[in-house]
């Protein structure tokens, strides 16, 4: 090979996905800063603390046999980090606390924050005027001050298909508090992202730093979207519960978003259930045709942009269902008629929205997303799942696959097997032993199904 970068970017084939699972790629791998080869001495650098931790305690070994199998002799791995161990540091608890939120709040928090999603510019009209008030009213007494210190609408819980405006909802309660109240501390997070975070403080035993940092003692405000990706997962579900109640019954504000109602989130714990049902529950239905109007004319506003109303009925009534559509419509309309000079016409919207819908279908359902959900729930790794493993876990996570693969696509019993090189009598029998299981076994098919709900509508 002629240069350095290009042996550093064979080693990191090495680990790609399937081989390790796409969230400990991207956790651990991706960011590693190689930074020299001497021919003798590979030099990496860290900016985490945790990262170089996790990187010479679990991958160091494996970093030099790829650099073996790619230069063809042994190599010396010196590994430098920016951030100071904790015994670098004065005070050695203040320090464990920084280098667990610094690493774990890098996504997951401000980085889904969204300032441009405001109350003022949030639509309001029939399908939404109930969920709207009620984030308003949270919003306006986070704490419950104003109610002698109880807050009716807490927890509050957002249900509804995706593009009708959650997350704009969930921003716009986050920045209104954030301007009322910039004492309280506010946390904003995708239930994915808790879920990776507890998984990540169970094998690192820092569960002790992850309740320190969830529960009520640092948290004022909690917002949670998506929250259907913590459904199948026990130990998260278990970890949001003591989580929710901690914070909920010591007077935080929770508000989370779901694409659906709590009880068809159908491996909830029945207590957790019970515990978004004990709050104010706030569905958002598709907008009628005068608020799809009105997104239209407030993007057009936005974008400098002028519409007749016969191209804005037109558009709003051919999308009906998503916001997004409507908003992705009006701004491509207008990219068009600015670049080519052009007055937006209904015909011209007619070709700007078989576009956008087509843009917009759901992709193909792939192998990679069902291993991927499946290894997420179970915990069970997608490169064991494609392994030759017996153990009864892997095992079992592999015939769930086989089942969701064989039910939601059009994969014959032989592309299955040739996929997991399997025979495919042996992805039938699999088959055969889930859907025998599901049977008799309440948990494992409400477990089933949400997966498939998540496969579905991710």
């Amino acid at each position: 090979m002629e240069t350095n970068n290009e042996i550093w970017l064979a080693v990191l084939e090495h680990f790609e996905p399937p081989k390790i699972t796409q969230t400990a790629y991207n956790l651990w791998i991706k960011n590693i800063q190689f930074k020299d080869f001497d021919g003798k001495t590979v030099t990496l650098k860290f900016e985490r603390r945790l990262n170089f931790n996790v990187f010479n305690s679990k991958y160091k070994e494996s970093f030099e046999d790829a650099f073996r199998d790619v230069v063809g002799f042994d190599v010396e791995i010196k590994s430098l980090c920016d951030e100071p161990a904790d015994n670098e540091d004065n005070n050695n608890s203040e320090s464990s606390r920084f280098s667990y939120s610094s690493s774990y709040s890098a996504k997951g928090l401000e980085d889904y924050k969204n300032e441009q999603f405001t109350f003022e510019n949030f639509i309001v009209g029939p399908s939404n005027r109930f969920v709207y008030a009620a984030a308003k009213a949270v919003a306006s007494d986070p704490t419950g001050k104003k109610s002698d210190g109880y807050n009716n609408y807490n927890p509050l819980f957002i249900y509804g298909n995706s593009g009708l405006g959650k997350t704009h909802i969930l921003n716009a309660i986050s920045n209104e508090i954030k301007d009322k109240y910039p004492e309280l501390n506010i946390v904003y997070i995708r239930a994915e992202q808790f879920t990776n975070e507890f998984m990540q403080a169970l094998q690192y035993k820092t569960t002790d730093e992850f309740h320190n940092k969830y529960r009520s003692g640092n948290i004022d405000v909690f917002l949670v979207d998506d929250i259907q990706f913590i459904a199948g997962k026990d130990s998260t579900v278990e970890e949001f519960f003591h989580t929710f109640d901690s914070l909920v019954f010591d007077g935080k504000l929770v508000v989370i978003t779901s694409d659906r109602p709590p009880k068809d989130i159908q491996s909830l714990t029945d207590r957790l259930r019970s515990r978004f049902e004990y709050g104010l529950i706030a569905d958002v239905q598709e907008p009628e045709i005068e608020t799809r109007c009105e997104i239209i004319k407030r993007k057009a506003m936005l974008l400098n942009f002028t519409i007749d109303d016969d191209v804005v009925e037109f558009i709003a009534e051919n999308i009906k269902a998503n916001i997004r559509q409507l908003e992705g419509v009006t701004k491509k309309l207008y990219v068009l008629c600015d670049f080519n000079n052009h007055k937006p016409t209904i015909s011209l919207a007619k070709s700007v929205i078989k576009t956008v819908i087509d843009e917009s279908q759901p992709l193909p359902i792939t192998i990679k997303r069902i291993v991927d959900e499946v290894s997420r729930t179970t915990g069970i790794g997608s490169e064991d799942i494609y392994s030759k493993s017996q153990k009864s876990t892997v095992c079992h996570a592999r015939q769930i696959v086989f089942y969701i693969i064989r039910k939601i696509t059009n994969m014959s019993l032989e592309d299955i097997g040739q996929e997991f090189k399997r025979h495919h009598s042996t992805i039938m029998y699999s088959i055969s032993q889930i859907e025998d299981e599901m049977e008799t076994n309440s948990k494992l098919s409400r477990q089933v199904n949400d997966i498939i709900n998540n496969i579905k509508n991710a």
